[in-house]
Parts: C-alpha cells; structure tokens; sequence
C-alpha cells in the first residue's frame, strides 16, 4: 500500500511541475506578444508590411531586359536603339591614340660598349704618354678620372630624337633633360658627332661644383668630342613615351540616337556592338529613374496590389492559413527565399556581361517553392504561391519571359501533382526527376518552333533544365527540415520516421506494455480510416495515436489491458486513488514526449484525447461509497484536466481510443451491436461537450462512425471452426 501512495504522490509532483511548465510557456508567450507588438493583428500587419517592402524591392531594382549578343556570332535578329545614348568607342578611341603616337620619332642612344672602350683606351693613352700633365700642370690624375667618369655618365643618359617628338614631349610635360635635338638617318647602324650644344652642357655641369680645373675639362671633353658615335634605337623608352602619350588621350564618346540600327541582321557581332548595348542598357536603367519619388510610388503601389490580392485570396479561400501567424510566416519565408534564388541565379546567369542566359534559356526557378509549400503547407496554396511567383518572376527578371512563364507553369504543376503523396526525403530526387523529363517535350516544342531541333542549343536547354533540378533537389533536401524545425510543421516525411518500430518510445511501450502498444496498433488503424473518410489527415491521426499513450509507461500494471493472471491492482485502491493513478498518464506522457522531443502536435494529442471527460467507472464507484449521493462525490476531481479536442484529427483520435476499448468488452460482435455502441459512446461524448471546439460537424461524425463500424469489423471478423483431430 505504502508503494501505491509513493507512486501517487510521484505522479501528484509530476503533475505540478508540469503545471509549472505550462505557466512558463504561457509567460514566454505573453512576453514575445508585448516584443512583436502585443496581438496577432499587429504582428500580421508587421509581417504583411515586411513582405511588401521586400516585394518592392524585387521589383524595383529590377535587371533592364536585353538582347544577349555574343562576339563573333551572327546577330539573329535587327537591335535598334531603344533610347539616346553615348558609349565608349573604342575603335575611335584607339585611332585617335595611333594618330598621337605617330608623332613620337625613333629615340636613339650611344652605343655603351662603344663608349666603355673609348673611355679605356684614353685611360691607357693618359697613363703611357704622359704628356698632358705638362698641359694639365694643376690637375691630377683622380681628377682626370673622375672626369672621365663624369662624361662617360652623361654619354650613356643622352638620349637623341627629332624636332617634333621633342615638342610633343615638352607638351604632355615629360622631361627632356637628358634628350639633344638631333636629326639622324633611318639607317640602324648610324653614326654622329655628338652636337656642341651637349658638350657645352656638360662642360658648365661639371664647372658648376667648382671642383674640377677649367682646362682639364676642355681637354678631356675635347678628346670625345672629336670622336664619331654609333647610336641605337632605345625602344624600351620609345614603348614608355608612347604608353604616357597615348594615356593622355581622353576616351572619346559617341552618341546614338534613338530608333537607329545598332546591330543588322545576319551581322558579325563584334566588340563595338557588344559596348553599345551595354551602354543602352545603362543608360535605360538611369532613365527610370529608381530614386525619385514617383518611380518608388510606383513600385510601392505595385507591391501593394500583389500583397492586397493575395490576402483577399487567403481570406475568402485560405481562412485557416490566414489564422494560422506561424503558417503564414512559414509561406512568406519561402516566397521571399525562392525570389533570393531567382536574383541570385540570374546575376549568375548575367554576372560581367558572360551572358550565361543565352545558354540556359529555360531556368526553373518555380519547382522549389512549388514542393516547399507543398510538402509543408498544402497543394492548393503551393499552386497560387507558384502562379504568383511566375507573375513576379516574368516580370523582373532579365529573362525571355515567354518561354519562362510557359516552362515554370508547367513544371509547378507537375511539382505539386508529384509532391502531394512525398514520404521520404530521398523521394525528392525521383520528384524532381520526373519534372525534368517532363519538361523536356515543352523544351523540344520551343526547339522546333525555331527550326533547331538538333542543334547545340537543344543540347544546352537539356542540360541546363537538369543542373536546376539537381540544384533545386539538394535544396529542397536541406530547406525541408531546417522549415519544419524553425516552424514546428508536421509532414509526411517526418511522420514515416516516427512510426519507426525502433524508435525508442515504440520499443520501450512494446516491450514494458505490449497491452498498451497493441491497443495503440489498433487505434492508430481506425483513426486513420475514420480521418481519410472525412479528408482529414489519416497519416498524422495513425502516427500521432502510436504515441498518444505513453505516459501508461510509468505504471503500466494500473491499466486493465496490461494486467495479466487476473490480478487487478486497483482492488487495493479507493476510487479517488485509482483514478488519480489512471488520470496521471496524461501529464507524465506530456513530460516523457517533451524528454523525447515529441513534436508539439503529438503532445496536444496526449494532453486532448481524452478531453474533459469523466473516468465514469470509478466515479460511480465512488458515489456508491457516498450511498449515491452524487452530491457528496466532486465531479471535477474525476475529470481529466483537458484541454478538449482543438482539430479534427484530435476528436477522431478520442472516438477512435473510447470505441476500441469498449469493443474489447463486447462478448459477441456484430455490425448492429457496434453501431449500437458507437452511437451511444460518440452521443455521450457530444453531450458532455467535447467536440465543442474541434469544428467536427454531424457529418463528419457520422462519416467517422460508420468507417470506426467497417473498420472493426474486418478486425473483429469470425473464422470458422476447424474440427478437431480423432
């Protein structure tokens, strides 16, 4: 008895802590609604406007669409000037640069072998003979080195040209100290006296420092002087002034005038064409004008339009996603990534002019948002959100928008056809690849319509369509669960991984209650029949039913389908006592499903599924010990805490749990008598208001019964006797 209370009061604790948890929640709650502008009104707008400020974007900076020319190519059609402008002609450019360098003449210099060896041979001769030092009696020889060194210094720097390459020279300010007019045969091999005018220089340069005696100067620098040079053409030096002066001609400009021919049909593209379209796409672009107030107007109010039409879409078709905040987000973000991809894609496609567009003329940018929304949202909305971004896209984006809108429109809807029934996340490569061979008949169709079927183009179109959708599959792979964790959606493929037998949770029911997880199995197949025949969601009511009882884990000998021998424990047990017991497997499932990080629509199904109803049984025992004095028992002490029912799914799931326990009593089944007891068990549920909230109409009550009765039957079904062997 001692060890019945003790687990009593453990699960009393659990009880509180839970209570204690559900009030943090709730403040946490409270606390992102006062950050986010306090109600869901505010936070809808705030999202709303959001979005509209990143629609405006898009479609205010938006690519100027052009003709895509390549160089060398024939120019499939007539370009004309949609606009004045002017553009950098290079052709005119570098003719105007050849004219200047045509002034610059041959630059000669000494030949410096010629100059060392002269310059040695004096040395010896001053050396063997030494009359100049009766000539020279106040110079010594290190001033007549030193001389010698000076002259031969300024042989090697002079440099030789004509009149007029002196004067261009002088002109772009380049320095002429070192350059002597001097006019020289074309001959190679030419030989000249250096003028008077350089030794008249060099001889004041040396005078200048005072070092060097007068008549030593006059009688070394007359020794070279008499001497006939051999000059050489500097061409490094001619290639530098020529570059300075071809830097100092400006770009020329010429103007275009709108409505003329830039490129003729069947013409040679070249370089002078390529720049003229660039430069009327510039100029295009700062004719619109982005940053004045009439063209952001502009933008502004056709943002507004798209964002306007969209909402009095979803409240007239969509009430649910409309009301659903994290829904709503959830499609915004995937709206908003998919035209990320598309800009990203297209700056790919154009970036510095490589013109990739005109090798991928059909990109599918529309596939990925198409199964994103509706994998995680539903088909019906991944069709409008798909036509929507079609629209946006075709309008925007610097693409042929014929082919584009045409292809995408096809491919969104083979996505959503295919991607209704994904299970697994492999799956989305075998989606994506049917879209692709799909699509190909429409790339054939734009491939016959101009004439080139079997041609490098067609080639491209194949290959370029399939780089996209191995693209769009790998981030299809990587968005799909990063969205369903940030947004706690439930999909399909999420589903199929929990009903995992080796999941821990599954293993650990099937083996410390195989009562409990066989009654699971069962539930989970008539919840799912009775929400596919009202259209709800059969696969979340069968996976979210294996789970819906785990807190019977904690005592599983408490409940009557695990007790075996007969024994039933609750004989030692009051009334109130036992159902606190049985009552405690709604809260502790709650913490173990938290513990093993149930998704949260899993835990509201183990918090609703039994509602508020009343643990009947023990309550009638309980007013039989009070004399049956229903007065003297409190009802509430023998209801569950609830919440009731908040979907449609979570009422199938209580109907389907109650019929299936109450059908293990039934000595003898038979169609009638089950129906007898599903109208009875689903009326008293509907009496006691507990599909007050779940929008479960009678409709889909009866519906839900009716397949609850076939279903058991084909589970309960007799088999005939077999007699036994003599």
């Amino acid at each position: 008895m001692s060890d019945i209370l003790q687990k009593k009061s453990k699960a009393d604790s659990r009880m509180q802590e839970q209570q204690i948890d559900s009030g943090r929640s709730v403040r946490r709650k409270e606390r992102w609604e006062r950050l986010l502008g306090g109600s869901y009104v505010t936070r809808r707008l705030l999202l709303a406007f959001s979005f509209l400020i990143l629609l405006t974007w898009f479609l205010h900076f938006r690519e100027v669409r052009m003709e895509v020319l390549e160089i060398g190519t024939l120019a499939p059609r007539y370009v004309i000037s949609q606009t004045d402008f002017d553009f950098l002609d290079e052709e005119a450019t570098g003719t105007l640069k050849q004219e200047a360098v045509r002034d610059i003449g041959a630059i000669y210099k000494i030949d410096e072998s010629q100059i060392r060896r002269y310059r040695h041979d004096l040395e010896n001769s001053l050396i063997e003979h030494q009359k100049w030092r009766s000539q020279l009696p106040r110079s010594t020889f290190e001033e007549v080195y030193t001389i010698l060194d000076r002259t031969e210094e300024a042989l090697t720097q002079v440099r030789f040209t004509d009149e007029r390459t002196l004067r261009k020279m002088e002109a772009l300010e380049i320095p002429t100290s070192t350059f002597i007019h001097l006019e020289i045969p074309t001959s190679q091999s030419a030989q000249a006296y250096v003028p008077a005018s350089f030794w008249q220089r060099a001889k004041e340069q040396m005078e200048r420092g005072g070092e060097f005696h007068e008549e030593s100067i006059d009688y070394l620098i007359a020794s070279f002087q008499k001497q006939k040079w051999s000059l050489q053409e500097d061409f490094s030096l001619e290639r530098s002034v020529r570059q300075q002066v071809q830097k100092e001609i400006s770009d020329r400009f010429t103007h275009v005038a709108a409505g003329e021919q830039i490129v003729k049909r069947g013409e040679k593209v070249t370089a002078r064409h390529i720049a003229m379209v660039r430069a009327m796409k510039n100029a295009l672009a700062e004719a619109r004008n982005l940053w004045t107030p009439l063209t952001l107007i502009g933008s502004i109010l056709l943002s507004f339009c798209l964002v306007l039409v969209s909402i009095v879409y979803l409240r007239h078709f969509q009430k649910e996603l409309l009301a659903s905040l994290s829904k709503l987000t959830l499609l915004i973000t995937i709206l908003v990534f998919c035209l990320l991809f598309s800009k990203t894609a297209e700056y790919l496609l154009l970036y510095e002019g490589k013109n990739l567009i005109e090798l991928v003329r059909f990109p599918l940018l529309i596939p990925l948002a198409s199964l994103l929304i509706c994998v995680l949202i539903g088909a019906e909305v991944a069709m409008i959100g798909s036509f929507f971004l079609i629209v946006v896209m075709s309008v925007t984006l610097a693409i042929d928008y014929i082919p584009f809108l045409l292809i995408n429109f096809f491919a969104a809807i083979v996505t959503v056809f295919l991607a209704r029934r994904l299970h697994k996340r492999k799956e989305v490569f075998a989606v994506y690849g049917k879209v692709w061979l799909l699509v190909i008949p429409v790339i054939v169709a734009f491939n016959l319509i101009e004439n080139s079927l079997w041609s490098v183009n067609f080639i491209t179109d194949l290959l370029s369509s399939f780089a996209f959708m191995v693209v769009t599959s790998l981030l299809a792979i990587g968005l799909l669960p990063l969205f369903e964790a940030l947004f706690h959606v439930m999909t399909d493929m999420t589903l199929m991984e929990y009903m995992d037998p080796d999941h821990e949770l599954m293993r650990r029911l099937s083996l410390e209650a195989p009562g409990t997880y066989q009654h699971c199995m069962v539930v989970s197949n008539l919840a799912e029949t009775a929400a596919r025949a009202i259209g709800a969601n059969g696969l979340f009511c069968r996976v979210a039913t294996l789970y819906h009882d785990i807190g019977k884990l904690f005592n599983p000998h408490y409940f009557t389908e695990n007790q075996l021998g007969g024994f039933n424990i609750h004989q030692l047990l009051t009334p109130m006592e036992s159902t606190q017991v049985i009552m405690a497997h709604v809260p502790e499932g709650e913490v173990l499903a938290r513990k093993y990080h149930l998704p949260q629509t899993f835990i509201d199904i183990i918090r609703e599924h039994h509602g508020t109803t009343l643990v009947y049984y023990f309550y009638r025992k309980q007013v039989d010990l009070m004399e049956g004095d229903a007065t003297k028992v409190n009802e509430k002490a023998f209801r569950y805490p609830g919440p009731k029912p908040q979907t449609k799914e979570s009422a199938i799931i209580m109907i389907a749990d109650t019929i299936e326990a109450a059908s293990r009593s039934m000595e003898e089944v038979s169609e009638e008598g089950l129906t007898a007891v599903v109208d009875q068990l689903v009326a008293e549920k509907a009496e006691d208001g507990q599909f007050d909230q779940c929008q479960l109409s009678f409709e889909d009550l009866g519906q839900v019964k009716r397949s609850i009765v076939k279903a058991l039957m084909v589970a309960r079904h007799l088999r005939i006797k077999y007699p036994q062997r003599s």
